[in-house]
């Protein structure tokens, strides 16, 4: 016998092989940036509690997030705020009776058609909002300015290509 035939055969892997190796690093890549968003979504969730104790001690998250969309004046009904948050209609109306109660919201006649009203933020929510904002952009600030430019914009096309 040569020493060639008592060698373990070096085949390079099949095809199959290679594609079954890349699906479990892809699964396993998967796996890691869900379990990552899970993180960062948790410390979005922290992120409104605070904000929300910062404009009223008694405003729950919810509640930031509507005030945030009538200040933004990204949503400025209560059909509009449901559409933006993807939540109830019974949830929204009890943050906006309570934004209303602590004076951060106005129901106003809607300039371009009187006979709707539309929710306008009052110069205190305007304030506290931008304080709540300043605060939490500082925080993530600070760890986004140890990134280049580049590679934040590369991060927001991840986002938006994630987003859909």
């Amino acid at each position: 016998m040569s020493a060639s035939s008592d060698a373990p055969s070096e085949t390079p892997a099949s095809d199959t092989e290679s594609a079954l190796l890349g699906d479990v690093e892809l699964d396993q890549a998967v796996t890691r940036v869900e379990q990552e968003l899970g993180r960062l979504f948790a410390r979005i969730r922290i992120g409104w509690r605070e904000a929300a104790a910062t404009v009223h001690p008694d405003l729950q998250p919810l509640g930031y997030q509507v005030l945030t969309s009538i200040a933004t004046g990204k949503a400025t009904s209560a059909g509009a705020i449901i559409e933006r948050l993807q939540t109830d209609k019974s949830a929204v109306s009890r943050q906006v009776r309570q934004l209303e109660q602590l004076g951060l919201v106005e129901s106003v006649p809607d300039p371009e058609d009187r006979r709707a009203r539309v929710l306008v933020a009052t110069d205190l929510a305007q304030e506290r909002v931008a304080l709540a904002r300043s605060r939490y952009e500082g925080r993530i600030g600070e760890r986004l300015r140890n990134w280049t430019a580049a590679d934040l914009d590369h991060f927001a096309d991840l986002l938006a290509g994630l987003g859909g």
